[in-house]
């Protein structure tokens, strides 16, 4: 019987493939090992709080699943009504942990009726802003899954990956609102950030039991890849790194693109292998996500895209 192969083996596998032939970005190899080192044990993610811990697990795992949804958008977020003091991303989850608290998680049957309007409510936008509609059609996904092989609950999708988060990538891989695969070369890259991190998160914050989030890859985005770029671990072209510093949009699934998200999950797997399995892939991403928010990291300009994988 053949293995079976997890979504998490193919994003490494094609990240490998695309950072051995990328042009635009390069690991900078020879710094992996002192760079490795410098991570303390401290700053890589751990167990987090338990999220609405006053709710019963059914709506903290409706929570954690909603939120990777629409964890997207970060091309948009010098163009959103940001939270005095927050970023783009923490101003989209304050709302919808406001939502939770005040009136419940979303029923699997309201989830699929979501529109633009109900977003932009919950996160404080205006509804005309493109990402809303971009929300609401990835959140009318996950209710129609649920209610298609789920019965309507998010607590029976947690339970079918049978303590694998392998096993819940895969299955929210599947679905429409976690898609994320671009091609390189005539060949498909698939990244799966979020529904990667989807299971990371319901393991880190209690929700879930998951044996095995060690295996999962670095959650692909523009921040991890900008902190290893101004930390030296990744080299750009000199052309791609001045587009980057003009703050000019990057195009979803052009090569560079595909090079800086490819190339920063293989530089997170050989910082990973160096520190001798130590910290997984999913701890350094989490510790170098966290630093991206010093101003050293603020101050440069990361590179911008927007599209709907991160």
């Amino acid at each position: 019987m053949r293995a079976v192969t997890h979504v998490s083996d193919q994003v490494r596998a094609a990240c490998a493939w695309v950072a051995g032939r990328a042009r635009s970005v390069a690991i900078a190899t020879a710094a992996i090992e002192s760079y490795a080192a410098a991570l303390p044990a401290a700053e890589a993610a751990g167990q987090g709080e338990p999220p609405l811990p006053e709710m019963d697990r059914e709506s903290r795992a409706a929570f954690v699943v909603c939120l990777d949804a629409i964890n997207f958008g970060s091309g948009w977020w010098p163009t959103i009504r940001k939270r005095p003091g927050l970023s783009g991303y923490s101003t989209i989850e304050a709302g919808l942990l406001e939502r939770f608290r005040e009136e419940g998680a979303w029923p699997a049957g309201e989830l699929t009726r979501l529109a633009a309007a109900d977003l932009a409510a919950v996160t404080g936008q205006d509804p005309r802003h493109p990402l809303m509609e971009q929300y609401a059609a990835s959140l009318r996904d996950v209710g129609g899954r649920l209610l298609a092989g789920h019965g309507g609950s998010f607590e029976a999708l947690v339970e079918e990956a049978g303590g694998s988060a392998l096993a819940l990538a895969d299955l929210l891989a599947g679905w429409d609102a976690f898609a994320d695969v671009s091609g390189y070369e005539g060949e498909p890259v698939p990244f799966f950030k979020r529904a990667q991190i989807a299971a990371a998160d319901l393991n880190r914050t209690g929700v879930a039991e998951l044996r095995d989030e060690a295996r999962l890859t670095a959650f692909a985005d523009n921040l991890v890849p900008h902190v290893l770029r101004v930390d030296g671990a990744l080299r750009l072209d000199p052309d791609l790194e001045r587009r980057i510093e003009a703050g000019e949009l990057l195009v979803h699934g052009s090569p560079e693109e595909v090079e800086l998200r490819a190339c920063a999950v293989q530089a997170i797997e050989l910082l990973s292998a160096a520190t001798d399995d130590r910290l997984s892939p999913a701890q350094i991403d989490a510790a170098l996500w966290n630093r991206g928010r010093a101003p050293r990291y603020k101050s440069r300009p990361r590179p911008r895209c927007r599209n709907t994988a991160y």
